[in-house]
């Protein structure tokens, strides 16, 4: 603002009517008022273009979400919180992991869905192995979590947790009090027994996934220990009605990790673990309005791999994930309008391979895989391309805290 009041002030130029001053004077002062001018419009350009240059180099990629990993910590349990970078990129957030509120068995859980984002991104559920319990931490604006509330399983070594709306099913591995266990959630993060709604499971069972589907009419749980699949209807007041001939027979050794078409909620996906060295599989049913399932095309289809015990779904519903914990993969399948498998191949986990990949899942825009690589305590980020190809990004992966063994891995 001075230099503007100085040339306001300064002579109209150096042959100005009334300007007594010699022309030499008059120059001299000209020159002078000029060389601070350019040298201050040079210094302002430059600090101008610092900046930018800078923030082009620099800035990071903008946080658009998160991933939680139930970390199974022995004793006190915690929850892994990531930052989800635009890029596809994990960070962890400041002041992670945050304690969940319950004890971790601090070992695998051999189960698929042992944390679950609920109530709109607003609530997270995990299970607490160690102490039979449920954890609910409310989700704070940076991603960050609150403990809410802590409550009995209702049953022993809780594995998997079912959310849609208000209703929430738990899956209770035992042997001893092994059971599905119905629950209401509220909005401020109390869970409440539905009563009437538990669903007593052999000791033998095993359960390892329990689900809904997308209206939440249908809850199905995998029996890896017997080889058979739960499929229910779901009624009014949250409890279940099995199906005709349920629990079905499934379609391999050991069905695991299950999960519903996103986009045609009949569709069931159940990965089948246990067949042996390279002879993994996964099958694909039609699940009718009251429950019975239907072996689809010729399913099950091989996936040339060891222990597909993990499934996702990518949120288009075009593609199955299936991560084979034996041989360090994930394997990669189209699926056709009607359900139909269809094989594309298997990706490495990382360059070392067999790393003990579990749980996968995917950001809401299907752009990006994350994969809990439970034996090397980290997560692993994959970029979803055309085809359903993946490619790990670099900086893959990122470690989890000391001591986690984690199990469970929710993405928003």
């Amino acid at each position: 603002m001075r230099i503007l009041n100085d040339r306001r002030a300064r002579p109209a130029g150096p042959r100005a009517a009334g300007d007594a001053r010699p022309f030499g004077a008059r120059r001299l002062l000209a020159s002078r008022w000029r060389i601070p001018v350019a040298f201050s419009l040079l210094a302002a350009g430059a600090v101008l273009a610092a900046p930018a240059v800078a923030s082009a180099s620099a800035l990071p990629s903008p946080v658009t979400g998160h991933v939680y990993l139930d970390d199974n910590t022995a004793g006190s349990n915690t929850i892994a919180v990531f930052d989800r970078h635009a890029d596809g990129s994990l960070t962890q957030l400041p002041g992670s992991p945050f304690a969940a509120g319950g004890a971790g068995a601090g070992a695998g859980l051999a189960s698929e869905g042992a944390v679950q984002i609920a109530d709109g991104g607003r609530l997270l559920l995990a299970v607490d192995a160690g102490s039979n319990q449920v954890s609910v931490l409310r989700i704070q604006p940076d991603g960050s979590l609150r403990r809410a509330s802590v409550v009995s399983s209702g049953g022993v070594l809780p594995v998997s947790v079912a959310v849609h709306g208000s209703l929430v099913y738990v899956a209770n591995a035992g042997p001893a009090d092994s059971n599905y266990t119905g629950f209401r959630l509220a909005p401020w993060g109390s869970l409440t027994p539905v009563r009437g709604s538990t669903v007593a499971l052999p000791a033998a069972a095993q359960p390892g996934d329990v689900l809904f589907n997308g209206t939440g009419t249908k809850l199905v749980g995998t029996r890896v220990g017997t080889s058979q699949i739960d499929s229910f209807t779901v009624g009014l007041g949250g409890r279940l009605t099995a199906a005709p001939g349920s629990p079905f027979t499934a379609q391999g050794v050991g069905p695991f990790g299950s999960q519903f078409r996103p986009t045609n909620p009949s569709q069931l996906f159940v990965s089948n673990a246990h067949n042996g060295t390279g002879l993994g599989t996964v099958s694909a049913f039609t699940d009718s309005g009251g429950g019975v399932l239907t072996s689809i095309g010729s399913s099950p289809v091989a996936d040339q791999q060891t222990a597909p015990c993990w499934v996702t779904i990518s949120p288009d519903g075009r593609y199955l994930f299936a991560v084979n914990t034996g041989s360090g993969t994930v394997s990669r399948y189209s699926i056709a309008p009607g359900g139909a498998l269809t094989l594309l191949g298997s990706t490495q986990v990382s360059a070392n391979g067999g790393v003990g990949a579990v749980d996968p899942g995917m950001s809401p825009d299907g752009r990006f895989l994350y994969v809990n690589e439970s034996k090397i305590s980290s997560v692993g980020a994959f970029a979803v391309s055309g085809g359903g190809n993946l490619t790990e990004l670099p900086g893959s992966p990122t470690p989890l805290p000391a001591g986690a063994t984690p199990a469970g891995i929710a993405v928003s």
